[in-house]
């Protein structure tokens, strides 16, 4: 019995730096991809696009575009930052509390999903004034 909690346990460890790390590369592209609008790069902000958005999104301008009409709290903010996250079967999905340019307070909600290659590429976006449900 013993072995056994002390091999669950030695496994728990090896997890979590894994769980952590798939979180920082989530955020990392959600960071970078919410720079690319800072800097109306339109080409860099949609690299960060999985294959199914860049699909429905077939170029980089209408892209930005969409975001800049359907997702302005997204595109200008005053402040970005990440909340909850949580980690599943090779998608990301992570929280991220915004005030928008004129102070309003909203949530996001990221899904990401691991590519064939390892990276994580965002598969969709859902916004929320803050304080409304789902």
């Amino acid at each position: 019995m013993r072995f056994a909690l002390l091999l669950l346990a030695t496994l728990l460890c090896f997890a979590r730096p894994a769980f952590a790390d798939d979180i920082a590369a989530a955020q990392d592209v959600i960071r970078s991809q919410e720079q690319a609008f800072v800097r109306d790069d339109a080409t860099a902000a949609y690299s960060y696009a999985a294959p199914a958005i860049r699909e429905i999104f077939p170029e980089a301008g209408i892209f930005m575009f969409m975001v800049q009409h359907s997702y302005p709290p997204v595109y200008r903010h005053k402040s970005f930052e990440f909340g909850e996250a949580r980690a599943e079967g090779g998608q990301i999905a992570q929280r991220v509390h915004i005030i928008d340019a004129d102070g309003r307070p909203w949530e996001a909600l990221y899904t990401l999903e691991r590519q064939t290659d390892g990276n994580f590429k965002i598969i969709g976006c859902m916004l929320l004034k803050a304080g409304d449900s789902v």
